[in-house]
């Protein structure tokens, strides 16, 4: 459909349909930003180990190579709200019972400097963690498969802008902040106050009226159906860089994100409360996104976002205190937010309805299953360095290593982002 055939007045009952969804998304976020500062931080309890401090954390990763594609098809088979309801109805209750075994387990006692403290507690939390992933897995693919049907073509920019700002606003400002004074209180709160999120979260996508089913019939078999994602993904090239571009700065920035705990604690002298108020007042670069969507082309902004992303990781090796590290992390989150919503905006104009489930599974496969092995490389090069640096020294070499990294990925990305944004006919006919 062009932008011309669409009239004003069709898009007024997808905006009631998108304030519903965009109210569930900020307290689906705004639970996961509570969760992200309490699952590290707990894991940092348990145990000093860095690879094991990355290792809880990783479990909730780990899904998106495991079960990344299987939910492709069922965003494509399936109705989509009702999945999203099942998935954050599963995280509640997986939330609820991680709260609960932590309460049970207290005191922690003082952390294992070669292994967990509580060895049961902390395997519990991995187990919970691969549960609460797969609903992550499955929930956010059928989301951004979903969008489409309550926004018009012209529009997902706008609205994908909007989602990351809510993205920001509750992951990344309004969550950790929240836990790290809920943590401060009592350690099992913020899983608790987890829990009571998603099932608003739930309770309001449950309330949407509308279709939301993939436009064609998914009839292939369950093992034919994600090499239909794959061979779309192959043909477009511009998607293959995006696919190739997301997964590796996904992969250094969750490599120098879990080893900015340590650095905040250690090198910084500083608690929780601290860190969650850098995360904090480091996202409301997020909520800028919306001017430069207006202001630049989505090739230039392609292009000089992940460029713009390598010396950051060096300034936060070398930042004196805390708060410089927080300026830093304004800029970062900046760059995070607009390169998402170019990117999703792109898959979900040239992807067709009835594949887009499948197509977004193999995306999210490489981009997000590069984040455990990013936040398991963080702890295996702190531990490496420590052999031939000081303690200090090793803990900023996460970040030394994610912007020689980025740094290559922009290079080698520059010119094809400029081609592909350029002309995305060259995808939608492909």
């Amino acid at each position: 459909m062009s932008h011309e055939t669409i009239r004003p007045a069709a898009w007024m009952p997808s905006r009631r349909a998108f304030t519903g969804f965009a109210g569930a998304v900020g307290l689906a976020n705004t639970a996961d930003g509570i969760a992200v500062l309490a699952w590290a931080w707990t894991a940092s309890l348990l145990t000093r180990d860095p690879v094991l401090i990355g290792l809880l954390p990783a479990a909730l990763r780990v899904p998106w190579v495991l079960f990344a594609l299987p939910s492709g098809i069922l965003a494509d088979r399936a109705d989509r709200r009702r999945l999203i309801v099942a998935c954050d109805l599963l995280r509640t209750v997986g939330y609820g019972l991680a709260g609960a075994a932590i309460l049970f387990s207290l005191p922690l006692g003082d952390p294992g400097a070669d292994g967990p403290a509580n060895r049961g507690l902390y395997g519990v939390l991995v187990g919970l963690g691969c549960l609460i992933g797969c609903a992550e897995v499955a929930r956010d693919n059928a989301a951004q498969a979903m969008l489409p049907s309550i926004v018009p073509p012209h529009r997902l920019e706008w609205a994908n802008g909007w989602l990351a700002s809510l993205e920001t606003v509750g992951n990344s400002m309004l969550g950790p902040a929240a836990g790290a004074v809920l943590i401060a209180l009592f350690l099992p709160l913020p899983f608790f106050a987890v829990a009571a999120a998603f099932l608003c979260a739930a309770l309001v996508t449950a309330s949407l009226s509308g279709r939301f089913r993939a436009g064609g019939r998914c009839r292939a078999s369950w093992r034919a159906d994600p090499g239909a994602g794959v061979r779309f993904v192959a043909r477009q090239p511009t998607l293959r860089v995006l696919v190739l571009n997301t997964g590796f700065w996904t992969f250094f920035a969750e490599m120098a994100l879990i080893a900015l705990i340590l650095h905040v604690q250690e090198n910084l002298n500083a608690g929780a409360t601290t860190y969650g108020l850098i995360l904090a007042a480091g996202a409301t670069g997020g909520i800028a996104v919306s001017p430069l969507l207006k202001r630049f082309r989505a090739a230039a902004l392609a292009q000089w976002m992940t460029m713009a992303s390598a010396p950051l990781f060096l300034l936060i090796a070398f930042a004196p205190d805390a708060v410089a590290v927080a300026g830093v992390m304004f800029v970062f989150h900046l760059i995070g937010v607009v390169w998402n919503a170019l990117s999703i905006s792109y898959r979900q104009r040239v992807v067709p309805d009835d594949i887009r489930g499948r197509v977004n599974s193999v995306y999210r496969l490489f981009a997000w299953g590069m984040m455990p092995l990013g936040l398991l490389a963080s702890g295996h090069i702190v531990n490496w360095g420590e052999r031939y640096l000081t303690r200090h020294s090793a803990l900023t070499l996460p970040f030394l290593v994610a912007a020689f990294g980025i740094a290559l990925v922009a290079i080698l990305s520059w010119k094809p982002l400029g081609t592909g944004f350029r002309n995305p006919s060259s995808d939608r006919d492909g």
